[in-house]
């Protein structure tokens, strides 16, 4: 991977953090549950983090990077973004919602895996989990909306 084709990726990335921002700053606003605006006020600040994160490696010199330039892992291709609105229903949001977190960590372990740097990659390795942990939390809320009978 060469030095354009990663600011590309964290491009992407930052973009993607930035639209999850956003959804889950308008799903807290909008919610009337006071435990779902909670959540989804979390999230959206997490987001925030990432974005800060993410940032921080594009203003590194390319000679601080450091990454294997053997292998194309196409992860821009990989990484579709869906419409995300506030007007879905809300077990639909939170459906995209796991996706993109989904998504989102998938990005950064490969991100993880084609860096040649220990803390850098350990930065991605920690998104990667604070990720893991916005989607379990997604997943619960979701089990809970879609199949309340069983409670």
């Amino acid at each position: 991977m060469n030095q354009n084709q990663y600011k590309k990726i964290i491009s992407s990335a930052i973009e993607r953090e930035i639209e999850a921002y956003t959804f889950y700053r308008m799903v807290s606003d909008k919610a009337k549950d006071k435990n779902i605006k909670s959540l989804f006020g979390k999230l959206a600040e997490e987001e925030q983090g990432h974005r800060h994160t993410l940032e921080s490696f594009l203003t590194k010199a390319p000679e601080k990077m450091h990454f294997s330039e053997s292998q194309d892992y196409k992860i821009v291709d990989s990484l579709p973004t869906p419409p995300l609105t506030a007007d879905l229903k809300p077990v639909e949001g939170i459906i995209i919602a796991i996706k993109n977190e989904l998504e989102a960590m998938q990005m950064y372990t490969r991100l993880a895996n084609v860096s040649a740097d220990a803390e850098q990659k350990n930065v991605f390795l920690g998104l990667v989990k604070m990720e893991r942990g916005h989607k379990s939390k997604l997943e619960d809320i979701y089990t809970n909306m879609a199949f309340p009978e069983i409670w």
